[in-house]
């Protein structure tokens, strides 16, 4: 089933050859006047040049052509030479039945279908997720959603931290509280325990102070840093240690991203490429890709038309230690061998662009990546306070993801208790469910680019442009389904009827810019697009509820077809708010 505007656009079409102009100056697009008209066209402004032709005179012959169109009610030539155009009822009953009975509302599958790989999360082990971890989360995992529902192959991967400085660091604190652990006994040759020596709770404290230490102290910064290089270098006791600290934190990482509906395929980390490292670095020797620079193994990434510096691809540091970059190149490699993707997006900070620049030249230049493979940087601004700054506890510090949902809950239960008589245990479980949809919503309505500010109170509002007031609507349109049901009809076999009323047809309208809306997001990997067409959708619906008897209406073949519309708009409205990763509760 085609787009809405690409049909208009070949009736449009039509009209002007038929009037003996350029087909391709039929283009319509949506009515920036709504109060004028529905859609418009600005082709004769267009040929005007071209035919030396006044554009109302144009405007004025393609207008003629629309006389009985079947497609448009009404066309209307207007100075300096626009064409204002209204739907035909009977059209747009024929495309919303369309939509009705056909898959996915009739969105056509791509041209071609594309294997694609999400790298998004970033956790680190052994650190408790934090406000910051959020947006990579839902941004990621709207993405990913978006992308298969519009019929791609997609592998989400959370790619986790687990390999680096903060190992040793932790390893090094948990030596100097626990230093008679057989772990770091390297002349020990028994098993160790299969229970591990800590908890994730400690972890929370055991990081940065670590972090913090060694910032202050270079002594305490050289052990962490042998710490992790015996990690590296394969040292059993710290080989051993370093599973345990994996099995106690990445349950918790689960538990946490479960909460907000994310999920991965992959649990991949930087140490599963550990052992692609040596082969790929003597490839890049071998082939004359990498060279020593000031002791260190580097690739210039430099292009003579780049009118910034970008500085080499540091590929091993003077010591022989990798870095982010070796294991993020490796992990390239690693993906094309096992998955060949032809796209890989990575879900980032935008403060880390200079840096997956230089990686992807690297990779694209070293020839680690088909010319084909397309490498997409999706970076995201930060989450902020009130004050502009990066979101804080009231005492300064980072808040914990965990405590950041919890407090989201607890306002949504405060919420939905006033002045409503439910259960406590439905009552816990609805804040549960829109709490997050206020946490997604909320973040995904802003453009991944752009920082934006945490408004708790805004938010968790019932009203206005929030994830609430989406539920809200959707359990509304339910509400009525069940009393129609309860009534004694059915949802089955129901029979669409036109438009009788411009808040109907306004309704009918929304619903059919789904397809539009769904290829521009899955195209441009913007989330931001299907709250605002579900914000506009809700909107639309919420008018036509105030404006249409529905079931006290006593035509029963009118009534039935209020009703298939109601099942059309909750239908579309699940499906957006599935593509955004929350669910609707029955009640709220």
């Amino acid at each position: 089933m085609k787009k809405i505007l690409e049909l208009l656009s070949e009736e449009m079409g039509k009209a002007f050859e038929a009037a003996g102009y350029d087909g391709a100056l039929g283009r319509v697009t949506l009515s920036n006047r709504p109060d004028l008209c529905e859609y418009q066209c600005n082709g004769a402004m267009a040929g005007a040049k071209q035919y030396k032709k006044a554009p109302i005179a144009i405007a004025g012959e393609v207008a003629k052509q629309l006389e009985g169109s079947r497609v448009f009610s009404e066309a209307a030539a207007v100075a300096p030479g626009f064409l204002n155009l209204k739907l035909s009822e009977s059209y747009l009953l024929e495309m919303v039945k369309a939509m009705a009975s056909e898959p996915k509302f009739g969105l056509e599958p791509p041209e071609k279908k594309k294997k694609i790989v999400i790298d998004y999360g970033g956790a680190n082990v052994a650190k408790p997720l934090h406000v910051g971890h959020i947006r990579p989360a839902v941004i990621g995992e709207s993405v990913k959603r978006i992308c298969r529902y519009a019929g791609h192959e997609v592998i989400g991967d959370a790619h986790l931290g687990d390999w680096g400085l903060q190992m040793g660091l932790v390893i090094t604190a948990l030596q100097d509280i626990q230093p008679d652990l057989a772990y770091f006994d390297e002349s020990y040759q028994g098993e160790y325990p299969k229970e591990a020596p800590f908890t994730i709770s400690q972890f929370e404290e055991l990081y940065p102070a670590a972090s913090a230490k060694s910032k202050e102290d270079p002594a305490y910064k050289a052990r962490a840093m042998e710490a992790t290089f015996k990690l590296q270098s394969g040292v059993r006791g710290y080989r051993a240690l370093w599973q345990q600290i994996l099995n106690v934190s990445v349950p918790d990482l689960k538990k946490n991203y479960a909460r907000l509906n994310v999920e991965f395929d992959l649990w991949k980390g930087e140490s599963d490429v550990r052992d692609l490292i040596p082969e790929m670095v003597d490839y890049m020797k071998t082939n004359g890709y990498a060279h020593i620079s000031e002791g260190a193994l580097v690739v210039d990434v430099k292009e003579e038309t780049d009118t910034k510096e970008i500085p080499p691809c540091m590929i091993l540091k003077s010591d022989g230690a990798a870095l982010y970059n070796t294991t993020d190149l490796a992990t390239i490699l690693e993906r094309m061998r096992l998955y060949h993707p032809d796209e890989i997006i990575y879900v980032v900070d935008k403060r880390q662009e200079l840096y997956f620049e230089q990686v992807f030249r690297c990779a694209r230049k070293t020839k680690l990546v088909e010319p084909e493979t397309e490498l997409k940087f999706l970076g995201f601004g930060t989450m902020n306070g009130s004050d502009g700054k990066p979101f804080k506890t009231r005492d300064g510090g980072v808040m914990r993801l965990e405590n950041l949902i919890r407090e989201t809950e607890e306002e949504m239960y405060r919420k939905i208790r006033e002045g409503r008589q439910m259960p406590e245990e439905e009552a816990r479980q609805t804040a549960g469910q829109v709490a997050v949809s206020a946490l997604k919503y909320g973040d995904l309505s802003n453009q991944a680019s752009k920082d934006y500010i945490f408004d708790i109170d805004r938010f968790t509002s019932f009203e206005g442009d929030t994830g609430p007031y989406i539920l809200y609507t959707i359990v509304r349109i339910k509400s009525i389904l069940s009393r129609f049901v309860g009534q004694g009809g059915s949802l089955e076999h129901l029979m669409l009827l036109p438009a009788a009323d411009e808040s109907e047809k306004a309704l009918e309208m929304a619903l059919v810019q789904f397809n539009t809306m769904l290829q521009a997001a899955e195209q441009e990997t913007a989330p931001h697009k299907v709250c605002a067409y579900l914000y506009d959708l809700a909107n639309a619906f919420n008018h036509f509820y105030h404006e249409t008897k529905i079931l006290s209406e006593e035509d029963r073949g009118k009534k039935e077809s209020l009703i298939a519309l109601l099942v059309l708009t909750r239908d579309v409205l699940e499906t957006c708010i599935d593509l955004l990763g929350f669910e609707a509760p029955e009640k709220m």
